[in-house]
């Protein structure tokens, strides 16, 4: 059943509904929209974040880690009071008093093969906040099969990652498209090769930036290109690639 907006939810979201290319219209989209965020640390907390201020009508979340001191320095939605926990849990109260009008669906659980094609048909938009490349490259393969928008990120130091795929598009090309070979998860990861915690913030942020702009069908996407960004020395890119052959997405 589709949701509606009422006088309390206009003025909640009145600061975008202003906005010519959202208006009621748009806010209804975004209320009625279904997204999906794998992974809830650094990129996953700013996703959830904004689309839960923004109106998005469900988000799933899907973690199996708890909360460890570590995390703290960059996952934004988590205190020194939540270590132990599960993030599932303590990011769905979060989201619950940031919004009470978004429901949140929890998975406390690792995506697989085994049960990704259950949790991935409910949504329509796919947030990759993952740490590993299988998982990623797991999320490519049966966003391509329901034809989902996948939204991938990617951090490490100082850089940043941003893929956006339509697979309603035949044309556009996947990750295993711009990835050659699968590479090492050691680029990914925060234990090893360290992370400034601002760049999991602002790739995570441009992440809901992409989701919205799906959502309200605006704006130039990042369909067959990545968006590469340096923080350290203030350089942005996007970078074209095209379909591989033999690809999965060959379709």
């Amino acid at each position: 059943m589709k949701k509606k907006l009422n006088k309390k939810n206009l003025e909640r979201y009145s600061r975008q509904i202003i906005l010519k290319d959202v208006g009621i219209i748009g806010q209804k989209a975004i209320i009625n929209s279904k997204v999906l965020i794998v992974g809830v640390g650094g990129l996953g907390c700013p996703v959830a974040d904004y689309l839960c201020r923004s109106g998005v009508g469900t988000i799933g979340i899907v973690d199996f880690d708890k909360i460890n001191l570590s995390n703290i320095q960059r996952q934004t939605l988590y205190e020194t009071k939540d270590i132990n926990k599960f993030k599932v849990d303590v990011l769905k109260k979060k989201m619950n008093l940031i919004n009470p009008l978004t429901k949140v669906i929890k998975y406390n659980k690792k995506i697989t093969e085994k049960n990704i094609n259950k949790i991935l048909k409910k949504f329509d938009i796919i947030v990759d906040g993952s740490d590993n490349f299988k998982t990623k490259f797991l999320l490519n393969t049966f966003s391509i099969k329901y034809k989902k928008v996948l939204i991938v990120g990617a951090i490490s130091k100082f850089d940043g990652h941003v893929f956006t795929f339509n697979f309603n598009n035949k044309k556009v090309p996947c990750l295993k498209c711009f990835y050659q070979l699968e590479p090492s998860d050691e680029i990914l990861n925060c234990d090893q090769e360290g992370i400034l915690g601002p760049v999991a913030g602002i790739v995570g942020n441009i992440q809901s930036n992409e989701v919205l702009k799906k959502i309200l069908n605006i704006g130039k996407d990042l369909s067959g290109s990545i968006l590469i960004i340096n923080l350290k020395n203030l350089k942005f890119r996007k970078v074209s690639f095209n379909k591989k052959k033999n690809c999965i997405c060959k379709r």
